[in-house]
């Protein structure tokens, strides 16, 4: 599947991709995008409060009000402003899933969608059927479906463009380099749901000492100490009293 992606991908996927970005202006990309991020505000509103966090669900709401009225439709990320405070936190199914215990399942590489898990993909399925599912038309219809999902697809091929090359390039397998890369993100983002921080092993700091003879400071080793010897220090007779023979004292003179 991997190798069947990556040949669609380099002969149509990229090329319109990048195509795309450069008939597009980058502030309508910017705003589609904006537009496209907004309508997932409900849906991770409603993870929020499934994980039971009602204030960053709270937060969300207001993000999706903020947009959708300020922003024009969610075309302008108003509510990330210093003036309001509401960043964007991404939020699915598949990571509350994965925050009540429910494992990743086996890594599946899809066509058309990408690296993913059983877990995630019934995540983001579940996620792809809500907005339809309570707000009807048009989000119900094939052609918003297809139009949003080309414009996202290409809009999200187009900007990790970059990044993809930078990961495949110099890959001795591209395939486990991808999965690999994949699965740390997805566990990093799930631990951070739990309230973990994901953070790289602690190294012990090394002893800090004269940067003089400091190997790491100075790029250079130091000297080896000189080896001991059982011999006794050689020193000056002039200056060490041990070195001299003792005076002794002067003969008695002869008896007449």
């Amino acid at each position: 599947m991997f190798g069947i992606h990556q040949g669609i991908d380099h002969a149509v996927f990229r090329p319109a991709a990048m195509g795309y970005k450069q008939v597009v202006p980058r502030p309508l990309r910017s705003g589609l995008r904006n537009a496209l991020s907004n309508l997932t505000e409900p849906f991770i509103f409603v993870n929020f409060l499934l994980q039971g966090k009602p204030g960053k669900a709270v937060e969300t709401l207001g993000r999706f009000v903020v947009n959708s009225t300020f922003g024009v439709g969610g075309l302008f990320d108003v509510a990330k402003t210093k003036d309001f405070k509401l960043p964007h936190r991404p939020n699915g199914f598949g990571t509350t899933l994965a925050f009540y215990g429910v494992g990743p399942g086996p890594y599946i590489f899809l066509p058309f969608i990408g690296p993913t898990t059983l877990r995630d993909l019934l995540g983001n399925s579940a996620d792809d059927a809500l907005l339809p599912l309570v707000a009807g038309k048009p989000f119900n219809s094939m052609e918003y479906q297809l139009i949003t999902g080309g414009i996202g697809g290409l809009d999200l091929r187009a900007e990790s463009d970059a990044d993809l090359r930078a990961l495949f390039d110099g890959a001795v397998d591209p395939y486990a380099t991808l999965r690999s890369v994949y699965l740390q993100n997805r566990a990093a983002e799930v631990e951070e749901a739990k309230g973990h921080a994901a953070t790289a092993p602690q190294q012990a700091a090394p002893e800090l000492t004269d940067p003089l003879n400091d190997p790491e400071l100075t790029g250079t080793q130091p000297e080896p100490p000189a080896p001991q010897s059982d011999a006794p220090e050689l020193r000056d007779p002039l200056d060490d009293p041990e070195g001299t023979p003792a005076p002794q004292p002067p003969a008695p003179a002869p008896q007449p």
